[in-house]
């Protein structure tokens, strides 16, 4: 029999070879074969900026809080390797429909600014929307999202499996659930696909892993080495 396609996300492009959130990072998962780019996504001084944490020690040169600088300081800090923490535009730019987005809505206030910038890739370059999935632990801002544009696609991140299983997935008008790989069990995954909902685990790295998400029928999965998902 011939073994499932898993979908594979690059994550945080391919944050196993490149320093994480990077061009160099996303171009490197392109490389690798990666049918998706995971990044995430704050909105600060009025700029949609790629980078996880909330403070700056651990992936850059800079400390504080991301939220506290200003565009001009944070563009002046090396991420890794020369590379400069790069705009969510600029990951658009560099992915150029190569391969799905997965935007991680991580600060406040974030899902319109970048459902704006998805209309305007939409409406002025040809992309389309489901180009892109959003995606957030905050369900919030998934709410928000849907509210704007339903037609994005919308992934509910989650850190333990609710009794429910994927029903709350479907109030929140998302396509995926996103678990992480230690709470995917055979019975969420069922729940999910009869619920018409895909599931996408995290951060899936180890070949054992690998081929347990297979065999349990996740339909794709995050990992810091995107080229051994093939």
């Amino acid at each position: 029999m011939k073994a499932q396609k898993l979908f594979c996300f690059g994550h945080r492009g391919a944050r196993g070879h490149e320093p994480e959130n990077t061009l160099r990072s996303v171009r490197k998962g392109l490389e690798l074969g990666a049918d998706g780019i995971e990044v995430d996504v704050y909105f600060v001084d009025g700029e949609l900026i790629v980078i996880h944490d909330r403070t700056l020690g651990r992936t850059t040169n800079g400390s504080g809080f991301v939220s506290n600088k200003s565009f001009a300081y944070l563009r002046s800090l090396d991420a890794g390797k020369g590379e400069k923490i790069p705009t969510l535009a600029e990951v658009f730019d560099t992915v150029n429909r190569r391969a799905i987005i997965n935007v991680e809505l991580k600060g406040p206030r974030t899902a319109a600014p970048v459902v704006k910038l998805i209309d305007d890739y939409v409406a002025q370059r040809g992309w389309r929307y489901d180009d892109f999935l959003l995606s957030a632990f905050d369900h919030k801002q998934i709410v928000e999202a849907k509210r704007l544009r339903p037609e994005i696609p919308t992934g509910a991140l989650m850190e333990r499996v609710p009794r429910s299983l994927a029903a709350f997935a479907v109030k929140l008008g998302a396509s995926s659930v996103n678990p992480p790989k230690e709470r995917v069990t055979a019975k969420l995954v069922a729940d999910a696909h009869r619920r018409g909902l895909k599931v996408f685990a995290f951060t899936v790295n180890e070949p054992a892993d690998i081929a347990r998400m297979r065999a349990l029928g996740v339909d794709g999965v995050f990992s810091d080495y995107p080229e051994r998902c093939r």
